[in-house]
């Protein structure tokens, strides 16, 4: 079975807690809706404490066209991109030239020449290299990242696969957009890059954990839940109130189909989950009867970054594998949830 040898985090240079960033949020609605204090009360109410950006605050207090935007996120998802990748790699003292396979997610930007190539062209890695970007995938790309590279190394067992996911949500900011969903989305999504280095079993590198199988789920008909709507000046956020309730509906069916087909009738002993936010947390926990403790990673997560759409889960990755102990055959689920409305699911088992 694949290896998660090693995960590696870049954060964004400019942290913030949530009061610095109500002041633009009020000014920005306050004209379109009269009971604004009220609705500002999100802020208090995702329990994020932090979050950081690749720019300061000032950017977005001004209007900026997506010609603009989008060479931000270029410039920046290269350079967080990259320092995810070296720190990574740098856990297990590896060189990118030992590295069969790249795979890039994003879905708040767009480049082509792709930000992997890039990426690659600034490390001077070997011109061989093979790569796969993945786009649109928005929160579930982390973990379907990592699903992708267990599908590679599966297929070449002698080989390494690294995941590299980047996410600059703070620059799809809509100043002039004046919807609710526009306003829940300035309370919680934030910007950031992790990477995750995968084995194949016959690859000299093991890791903690190794991957016994994975699941990909699309619920039919299911567009409007969450995504992104485009117009000329970028991306404007698609984000429904019923997310908590598809999840409490759709979720625990799913996991049963999953861990039934593993013949895992044991409890799960550790879950990585993205922290797609507080309800979403809070879902988790009431429709698949998952102790409080089990979630604290996630949360602590949340509350110190925000929602860093793919990335975020393999943030909780990262936290889990360095801090938290994993016993032998102890069972772990890796769950993200995103667009489509989709899901990915991944088992791994203590080494």
């Amino acid at each position: 079975m694949p290896y998660i040898v090693s995960t590696g985090i870049a954060k964004a240079p400019y942290e913030y807690q949530q009061k610095d960033i109500l002041p633009i949020v009020r000014e920005m609605f306050s004209d379109r809706f009269p009971d604004i204090d009220r609705l500002l009360r999100v802020f208090e109410n995702t329990q994020i404490d932090t979050r950081r950006f690749c720019m300061p605050i000032e950017h977005f207090a001004e209007t900026h066209d997506f010609k603009r935007k989008n060479q931000l996120y270029i410039d920046n998802a290269v350079k967080l991109g990259m320092d995810a990748l070296k720190n990574c790699l740098d856990q297990v003292q590896l060189s990118l030239n030992e590295v069969h396979h790249l795979f890039f997610i994003s879905t708040t930007g767009l480049a082509t020449p792709s930000i992997d190539a890039r990426i690659l062209n600034e490390l001077d890695a070997h011109p061989h290299m093979k790569r796969t970007p993945i786009w649109g995938l928005g929160c579930a790309g982390g973990a379907a990242g990592l699903s992708r590279a267990y599908d590679y190394v599966q297929a070449h067992p002698d080989e390494l696969a690294i995941v590299v996911a980047v996410e600059l949500c703070g620059l799809t900011f809509q100043r002039d957009d004046k919807t609710k969903s526009n306003l829940v989305a300035t309370s919680l999504f934030a910007d950031g890059a992790a990477a995750v280095l995968v084995s194949g079993d016959r690859a000299s590198l093991k890791g903690k954990l190794k991957i016994k199988g994975t699941m990909s789920t699309l619920l039919k008909d299911s567009y409007d839940v969450m995504g992104w709507d485009f117009s000329s000046s970028g991306f404007h956020v698609i984000f429904s109130r019923d997310i908590p309730t598809l999840v409490k509906r759709e979720l625990p069916k799913t996991i049963r189909e999953f861990t039934n087909f593993y013949r895992l009738n044991e409890e799960i002993d550790h879950y990585v989950i993205h922290p797609g936010g507080k309800k979403v947390l809070e879902a988790y926990q009431k429709s698949l009867s998952i102790p409080v403790e089990k979630l604290r990673l996630a949360e602590q997560i949340l509350r110190e970054n925000g929602n860093m759409s793919s990335c975020t889960v393999l943030f909780v990755l990262d936290r889990f594998l360095k801090n938290e102990p994993i016993q032998k055959g102890e069972a772990t689920l890796i769950s993200a949830l995103g667009p489509g409305f989709s899901s990915e699911l991944i088992l791994a088992e203590g080494v």
